[in-house]
């Protein structure tokens, strides 16, 4: 299974992205879907996940801003970001699984780079 993400780029203060990532070669539906980020210097984080049972979460900072949905039937995840902050710069991953959470045998995307800056 392959991911390819697509979406970051520049953004001033308070502007908005979409993120868009997809997934090929899998013979499974894709239950879990999750956006990480990594900024500089810093560990990477969650973002957001979102499984088959649309049960979603968002880490705190980026609750009210961002939402993530996706579309079965594309095997595609979205992360709808406004608002966006200097702080949200960093390196977007999207990750994906066959089971409704994150293992140790999940997929991940090449990452797409976030600036927000003026």
């Amino acid at each position: 299974v392959q991911l390819q993400a697509c979406g970051g780029g520049l953004v001033q203060p308070g502007g908005s992205l979409r993120l868009s990532c997809v997934a090929s070669g899998s013979r499974f539906s894709i239950k879990y879907w999750g956006w990480y980020r990594q900024g500089p210097g810093e560990t990477r984080e969650l973002v957001a996940s979102t499984t088959s049972s649309r049960h979603t979460n968002y880490v705190d900072s980026v609750k009210g801003r961002f939402t993530i949905s996706r579309d079965n039937a594309k095997n595609t995840v979205y992360l709808q970001m406004n608002n966006l902050k200097p702080e949200d710069t960093a390196i977007y991953y999207c990750s994906a699984d066959h089971r409704g959470y994150l293992s140790n045998n999940g997929y991940w995307g090449q990452g797409t780079q976030v600036t927000v800056s003026s």
